[in-house]
């Protein structure tokens, strides 16, 4: 497992299920990621190099978390329910059980 910047934000995609959010945050809190830096993700704000993404995977049932680093940030042109995050480029890093 990498090694966790817990002053790096993480942000949290829950795709929809909101009914597993705090079940998701106590997961990563478990994992070494600060609670205050987990933010729920939204398309029209994405993260900077070196913060995380931490994904509810796979929908509509998860059953654990990717956790990613975002690698890259470009410029796009925000599309649908992905937003700005299209212009994002990550590496996926490890998973947590939810």
């Amino acid at each position: 497992m990498s090694t966790i910047d817990s002053a790096r934000s993480v942000y949290l995609f829950s795709h929809g299920r909101m009914d597993l959010e705090q079940k998701a945050v106590d997961a990563l809190v478990s994992q070494g990621f600060a609670k205050d830096k987990i933010v729920s993700a939204r398309p029209d704000a994405v993260g900077t190099v070196g913060d995380y993404m931490a994904m509810l995977w796979m929908p509509p049932n998860p059953d654990h978390i990717k956790i990613q680093k975002i690698t890259k940030v470009e410029p796009v042109k925000p599309e649908g329910m992905i937003g700005l995050w299209k212009g994002v480029s990550k590496e996926d890093l490890f998973t947590v059980k939810l």
